[in-house]
């Protein structure tokens, strides 16, 4: 440093300041430097901020880009002092990354010290220190925490005393839930799957702590932060934009949208979407996390959209359910309103549990699709237990669900049912991974309510069904696998069982009984040498009856929709996936091929054909010589396509346009199947929390 930066320094040096919680404990004492050992006790407190104010400023090298751009600003380091007499960093604003990693660097050169002591024993010391660029211009002070006077009484300090401490990208290391995106979730998908890790990738939403492990998010959004120094632009371009940290907690709040314009160009149907929200999320210690978002809602979607959301429409009088959403009433003349709430509690009691309460959705699979559970429904009540020890996860959630349709409701109340299910991960290999799912659905009948027999996380469930009535639930049992070829590339798959009767599986009759799935699928990162090109392929093939029971309520959904796959049952996809982010530009592509076979529906057949899981098995349209896509064959494509970029990486606040054609081609034309073909373009900007499925 030149001597004349260095009597600048002494002569704006009471413009410079070193805050600590200040108190008049006598048991509290200052860290103490070599130079201050022969220092009063009272003087320790200067000496250690002069000492510190000393070292920052003899050795700190500003970077050449500040005078370059002859920046001027506040630069502030929150630091402490260990239990070792060590300095460490903890946070530091500034609008330069070199500035900031400069000040690190000096700190690193600090000496080992005599500790901070509280009682006579060591105890960690935490400061702010604050100074301007240019070095020697007049820094803003700050007022400290004192014991004032007030109409002769003495005024308590316990408000006032409260800690404050810059917030730093908590939720990344928390135990909170990663919001579900299919693109968010194929950034880190190469990172997590890596040959050798000991995680286990199908049950989702992924906690942050579990995958920061493997893919760094702050440092990966550091890449592409944007520079700016007024609060507008920073919390725009990169951060929350409210923020609260204490020494025990954290807590950020954001708006947000989902704005979409588009247009129907088939049926002529001018489309949006309007929808506002606000979510929250925050920790309480190192245990407790939160999440919370209210939406309000009004849309116009496509016709093909429109048409579905009215056909599994709601008893008492409301014209549609929003698919993935929820139940809406009407809006305007040709427009739908649909409020949606969402939120949980997690709790990390060590590191092998993690408890959740909330009101959302849940995925299990490496899939895009799943055939065990998928976040295809509306949101729902949940209790969800995960357990991780050795090479286990062994996942255990309880739902409850309704059923809206006018046949089973009763006193103008929807009917409840349950659902209780556990799937077991064991990584067999460093390669090799496979699960074990087996889910149980039961209905709320004889005031039978929450039964205690599903409480126990470890049973087999089709035992309980027997001794609880065969009739009076309905047992689903899966396996999954999943191997890594190489750092690049796995192959995974799912297999269903929903009707365990292997006579019936294995007779080649074509039975009614033989209820079974499956899913392949692969995927490949980095595909061809592109970096962060992914790529995926995946066939599903779910035979007819499969989800469905011969009890009107004992199917697998829940709001007239499916609790597994979007298509339901008796079909066969393939489909193919690409996405792609370089910055903060992002694309994806999906193509979808599929045979469906749907139900007649008219006064000629009304048999049930085993692909809409809210059918009755007792309409069934034949015992034996069911074949898949049966009744009336339906040939389906769908094409989508995206581009965008990421405008907040913090709140996941995107802005986009998208196009989707669509081509269904029954065998025969009914009044609710019939031929169609769709071309919808959409521009929309919308804050990322969920995943909209329009494919099907």
């Amino acid at each position: 440093m030149k001597p004349f930066h260095y009597l600048l320094l002494c002569f704006f040096l009471v413009s410079i300041s070193v805050k600590a919680q200040e108190s008049n404990d006598p048991l509290e004492k200052y860290p103490i430097f070599p130079n201050c050992e022969s220092v009063a006790i009272l003087d320790l407190k200067t000496c250690f901020d002069t000492t510190v104010q000393d070292l920052v400023f003899l050795n700190i090298i500003v970077p050449s880009i500040v005078s370059e751009e002859s920046y001027k600003g506040l630069v502030s380091v929150f630091f402490e002092v260990n239990t070792e007499g060590k300095f460490k960093v903890l946070y530091v604003d500034a609008v330069y990354k070199e500035l900031k990693e400069e000040v690190v660097r000096v700190f690193e050169t600090f000496p080992q010290i005599t500790p901070a002591t509280y009682n006579g024993n060591p105890s960690y010391a935490q400061f702010t220190m604050s100074f301007m660029i240019p070095l020697g211009e007049s820094a803003i002070e700050k007022p400290s925490v004192a014991q004032t006077k007030i109409i002769g009484k003495e005024e308590l300090s316990e408000y006032d005393s409260i800690e404050k401490v810059p917030y730093k990208n908590d939720e990344y290391t928390s135990q909170l839930t990663i919001p579900l995106s299919h693109h968010q979730y194929s950034l880190f998908d190469p990172y997590i799957n890596q040959i050798g890790t000991n995680n286990h990738t199908a049950q989702k939403p992924f906690l942050y702590s579990e995958v920061n492990k493997y893919y760094n998010f702050e440092a990966q959004n550091e890449k592409i932060l944007k520079s700016g120094s007024s609060w507008l632009s920073r919390k725009w371009w990169n951060d929350h934009m409210v923020t609260l940290k204490g020494k025990d907690y954290w807590l950020t709040l954001d708006p947000g949208v989902d704005l979409q314009a588009g247009k129907d160009t088939d049926a002529d149907i001018t489309t949006y979407n309007n929808t506002r929200l606000i979510y929250t999320q925050g920790g309480i210690g190192k245990q407790v996390n939160f999440f919370a978002t209210i939406y309000e809602s009004q849309g116009r979607f496509s016709g093909y959209f429109n048409r579905y959301a009215e056909s599994i429409r709601p008893d008492g009088g409301n014209p549609a359910i929003i698919p993935g959403r929820g139940i809406a009433k009407q809006f305007r003349t040709d427009s739908y309103d649909y409020p949606v709430a969402t939120g949980y509690i997690s709790f990390t009691p060590s590191k092998y549990f993690n408890f959740q309460l909330g009101h959302d959705k849940n995925f299990i699979g490496d899939g895009y699709r799943s055939l065990f559970l998928s976040d295809n429904a509306s949101p729902y009540p949940f209790f969800k237990l995960n357990t991780t020890i050795w090479k286990l996860k062994y996942t255990n959630t309880w739902m409850s669900l309704r059923d809206v349709r006018s046949e089973v409701t009763e006193d103008g109340s929807f009917r409840t049912k349950f659902i209780a299910n556990h799937y077991l991960s064991y990584n067999i290999t460093k390669r090799l991974n496979i699960g074990f799912f087996e889910s149980v659905i039961w209905e709320n009948d004889n005031d039978r309510g929450f039964d205690f027999n599903y409480l126990n996380p470890i049973i087999f469930y089709r035992a309980i069904e027997f001794s609880t009535g065969s009739r009076g639930g309905n047992a689903i049992i899966g396996l999954s696998a999943k191997y890594k070829v190489n750092n690049r590339a796995n192959v995974y798959s799912q297999l269903i069982i929903d009707e365990f009767s292997s006579g019936d599986i294995f007779g080649g009759k074509g039975s009614y009984k033989n209820k079974v799935g499956y899913q392949l699928g692969a995927k490949y990162y980095d595909a061809f040498g592109v970096k962060n090109l992914y790529l995926q392929a995946e066939y599903n093939r779910v035979r007819p009856y499969t989800y469905s029971h011969n009890s009107v309520v004992l199917n697998y959904g829940h709001a007239n929709q499916s609790m597994a796959h979007t298509l339901g049952a008796n079909f066969s996809e393939f489909m193919t996936i690409a996405r792609y982010q370089r910055g903060r530009l992002f694309a994806d592509a999906k193509l979808i091929f599929a045979k469906r076979g749907f139900e007649f529906n008219t006064a000629e057949d009304s048999f049930f054909y085993g692909s809409n899981i809210y059918g009755t098995e007792d309409d069934r349209v034949s015992d034996d010589g069911n074949d898949l896509a049966q009744g009336n064959t339906t040939d389906f494509f769908h094409g989508e396509f995206q581009i965008g970029y990421l405008i907040n990486p913090a709140t996941n606040l995107k802005v986009y346009g998208s196009l989707i054609y669509r081509d269904f081609s029954p065998l025969e034309d009914t009044e609710t199947v019939f031929s169609n073909q769709t071309t919808w373009f959409n521009f929309g900007i919308r804050t990322d929390l969920f995943n909209w499925y329009y494919d099907f």
